[in-house]
């Protein structure tokens, strides 16, 4: 207890800790004080001493006749040293009007110029000065030196530094220092005698726990909801609370009188009066029932005396069943947080409000939406409501059912709910003459089914009108009251929220959904070179990126594309967009995948660049993608990817392995190089190619994924690739967590029989004969119909390889879904269509091929390029 005296915690010791504190800045005080009296009277004593010693040594006789001698320091040097010894000041200076110095304590310094304020002096008057020199902080005085006609003919200045004349403070003050150490070990030791007292009498409290500890005693005495008697040893009454007057119904001036004159009935005053120990003993005191409980006070070596304490366990029953009530509505708000907008379903919340209500609310609950609402959209006012969930105890009642489209007439509760935004309570439906008007057979119904009261509260959210909640009551006689209004309020309140949150998903959802859809393919393109099928399945929430394509190129060959945008919602759709554009404009140009791929990349990096949101923070716009080129010619197939899953290959005997394709890195990321894998694929073989999605999900990893769909693969050995879809999706769940593209697609072959191919040697002679090589095939493939058009195409072709380009040139017929004619040469010059005017000679070769053939283009090879036309076929 000491030393929480001394560290100040309690009273006494906050009265010590601030005695010491007085006398400590008191002692302090003193001390600075006698050091700045000290260092004035030190200053002063030296400006004293300078002045008197400068004074006297310049009007000392001969000083002025000495500075006009020829030599003025072999006169007046001994005598101001011997004067500066005499006064003990530090120098003493005779200088001309120049200030050159004729006397210094060292010599050495004569005839320099003398460093100080002088212009004063010069003027008849005295220059006094505190300055920090050489030898420390001193005051130095110059004076005048006058002729007999008062005129200025030198100067004398004196100095002396101000410790030099400091000794008397230097004995004064470890005698102050003695003395106030005294008096604080004097005060501190009476300090501490009035703070032990002190202690002792306040129990070692602090000044705000005393008073907390009164203010909370009073506050706690007055405010608890049992009675509070304190009895003295002699039967009076000492203390009684407020709750103890109320209960009792004591007189105002009960405190200090005897027990037995408060009016009591004998027994509950002879209990007061003994102080014996009393546990819940129950009196009846006039209307009230009190539970009794007493303990003597004098039990610890306290005063005699006894506390009793009264509750009114009438009221407690009361107030059990109404904190019984309140806790069950506190229990369905706490449930309606936590069970209603679980799914971001329009109806599905609507249907978690109706049964969080039944039965611990009502009997039967109803929820009617706008049918906008249901869409997405915001509702309409005046247009009819769709019930869209119900619930109840049983299910029959006479209730419009789910689905059902209804408009409530004006006179309704519903309608006057809808219409004031406004609940209301009908508390006996049989005198409800609005609500009988809705629909007088069904009312009579539900009447006679025992429902007798409703309570329609309208689904708010902001401004907007959602639609309405009923609650209905048939098995409980009691209609709805006030306060139950006031609970169906509150859980629609929260419904509102979560439908008008459902809602607005429901419509971002709908959007993304349809652009989305919009963007991906809708039907696969015709061609010859694989059979195919397709899935896409969307993710449980939000709309992902997954996109696929099938894009039929030049010379009977195929790219299949599938890839992956990083993110959902309506960006990542619209970037799988753009991206799947971007490929259709890029695979035109008949590039390799890796080049393809390349191209993709930077597209995808500035789309990183180029959108930036306004907090600063860049949006990742990362994307995955595996391109594949199929030749059905050659049976090799050309495959890359970006950041990619590996595709799987199933080989016509059934077995499955993933390809070693490069992966290269995600699209947008740039600085490396993608890579080609080339397979030669025999025909009926299956290339499958696929999103993440399909493979990988929270419960799996990717490995785990890729091992499944191999022994999904495994299974089906000469499955179609619809089947194939069919059989490897069975293993997923219905609505995965991510989107999941996949394609299938099996090999076929154009046989020896269905291409031709010639060549043609670097003379414009040999395109005769090639016309006439064509026309032969063209006849064996009963092709005679394009025979004409066919000579014209090649002979331009072929005429424009011999004149512009370089060996070797060759020609190929292909008789697929059309006949596709091609040429190819060792130049990279590609040919350019032009418009030739009506005197040119030439110019019209090109123009021709357009006008003659379905499509044509250029494509480069690693020895030069192939240029190439198709023609429908009869």
């Amino acid at each position: 207890m000491l030393w929480a005296a001394v560290t100040g915690r309690n009273l006494a010791g906050q009265v010590f800790v601030l005695q010491v504190v007085i006398v400590l800045l008191l002692v302090v005080s003193a001390v600075v004080a006698q050091v700045l009296q000290v260092q004035h009277d030190s200053t002063q004593e030296a400006r004293n001493r300078s002045l008197a010693v400068a004074e006297t040594f310049a009007n000392g006789p001969g000083t002025a006749a000495a500075l006009r001698a020829p030599n003025p320091s072999a006169v007046l040097q001994p005598k101001a040293e011997a004067a500066r010894k005499a006064s003990h000041v530090d120098f003493l200076v005779v200088m001309n009007t120049d200030g050159v110095r004729y006397t210094h304590p060292m010599p050495d310094r004569i005839g320099k110029k003398f460093v100080g304020t002088t212009g004063p002096a010069l003027a008849g008057g005295t220059v006094v000065e505190e300055i920090n020199g050489t030898i420390g902080q001193l005051v130095q005085v110059v004076v005048p030196v006058k002729d007999a006609g008062g005129q200025v003919v030198g100067l004398v200045s004196a100095g002396i530094t101000t410790e030099h004349v400091g000794g008397t403070a230097d004995q004064q003050l470890p005698l102050l220092l003695a003395a106030a150490a005294a008096a604080l070990a004097l005060a501190t030791a009476g300090t501490a005698l009035v703070s032990r007292r002190l202690l002792h009498q306040t129990h070692g409290l602090g000044p705000a726990e005393m008073t907390r500890m009164y203010e909370h005693h009073d506050a706690v005495l007055h405010a608890v909801r049992e009675g509070v008697l304190i009895a003295g040893g002699d039967g009076r009454l000492l203390l009684a609370n407020d709750e103890a007057h109320r209960l009792l119904d004591l007189p105002e001036d009960a405190e200090g009188r005897a027990v037995a004159e408060l009016g009591l009935d004998g027994e509950t005053a002879e209990l007061l009066a003994s102080g014996r120990v009393a546990t819940d003993e129950v009196h009846l005191v006039k209307d009230r029932l009190l539970a009794i409980n007493q303990r003597p006070t004098d039990l610890r070596g306290g005063p005699p005396g006894s506390v009793t304490t009264l509750r009114d366990s009438t009221e407690l029953r009361a107030l059990s069943g109404r904190a019984e009530v309140a806790r069950e509505r506190l229990n369905m708000l706490y449930d309606a947080g936590v069970g209603i907008g679980t799914s971001l379903d329009v109806t599905r919340t609507a249907e978690e409000l109706a049964e969080l209500a039944v039965p611990r609310f009502a009997d039967f609950a109803t929820v009617d939406l706008f049918d906008a609402v249901l869409r997405g959209d915001e509702p309409k006012p005046g247009t009819g409501l769709r019930r869209a969930a119900v619930a109840g105890i049983r299910k029959d009642a006479p209730l419009y059912p789910v689905g059902e489209h209804i408009r409530f007439v004006a006179t309704s509760p519903q309608a006057r709910s809808l219409t004031t935004g406004q609940p209301v309570v009908e508390p006996r439906l049989r005198d409800a003459r609005g609500w009988r008007a809705q629909d007088l057979e069904r009312t009579d119904q539900a009447l006679a089914y025992g429902i007798h009261s409703l309570i329609t509260v309208p689904l708010r959210a902001g401004s907007l009108v959602l639609g309405v909640a009923t609650f209905w009551r048939s098995e409980r006689p009691q209609p709805f009251d006030t306060e139950e209004l006031a609970l169906a309020e509150e859980l629609v309140a929260r419904a509102a929220v979560s439908i008008d949150n459902a809602r607005r998903y429901t419509r971002e959802h709908s959007m993304a959904v349809t652009l989305q859809r919009s963007l991906l393919p809708r039907s696969l393109p015709e061609q010859g070179a694989l059979d195919l099928a397709y899935r896409y399945l969307p993710a449980q929430s939000g709309v992902g990126g997954d996109w696929f394509d099938v894009l039929p190129l030049s010379g009977a060959r195929v790219a299949l594309v599938v890839g992956d945008v990083v993110g959902h919602g309506l960006h990542a759709a619209a970037t799988m967009g753009r991206l799947r554009t971007a490929v259709h404009n890029f695979s035109s140009l008949d590039l390799p995948p890796d080049e393809l791929l390349g191209l993709l990349d930077e597209l995808v990096g500035r789309i990183d660049q180029d959108e930036v949101p306004a907090d600063g923070a860049a949006v990742v716009t990362g994307a995955t993608c595996v391109y594949a080129i199929y030749d059905p010619v050659s049976r090799r197939c050309t495959i890359a990817r970006a950041g990619h899953p590996p595709p799987a290959l199933v080989r016509p005997d059934g077995r499955v392995e993933y390809p070693d394709v490069p992966a290269g890195p995600p699209l947008g990321l740039g600085g490396l190089p993608f890579e080609t894998a080339e397979l030669e694929l025999a025909e009926g073989s299956r290339l499958v190619l696929y999103t993440d999605g399909l493979v990988e999900d929270r419960e799996r990893d990717i490995d785990e994924g890729l091992e499944m769909l191999r022994d999904a693969l495994g299974r089906t050995p000469g499955d179609s690739p619809e089947e194939t879809c069919r059989a490897v999706l069975e293993r997923l769940p219905k609505r995965p967590s991510d989107d999941v593209a996949l394609i299938v697609a099996r090999t076929r072959v154009l046989g020896a029989g269905q291409v031709a191919e010639w060549q043609v040697p670097s003379d414009p002679a040999a395109v005769s004969q090639v016309r006439s090589s064509v026309t032969e095939q063209l006849a064996a493939w009963g092709l005679d119909e394009l025979a004409f058009t066919t000579e014209l195409v090649l002979s331009e072709l072929v005429t424009n390889a011999i004149r512009y380009g370089r060996g070797p040139i060759g020609v190929r017929l292909l008789r697929d879904r059309t006949l596709i004619c091609e040429v190819s040469d060792g130049s990279t010059t590609s040919p350019h269509l032009r418009y030739a005017a009506s005197t040119d000679e030439g110019g019209r070769g090109l123009f021709l091929v357009a006008q003659l053939a379905e499509r044509w283009g250029t494509r480069y090879t690693p020895h030069g390029k192939v240029i190439w036309a198709e023609q429908p076929l009869p």
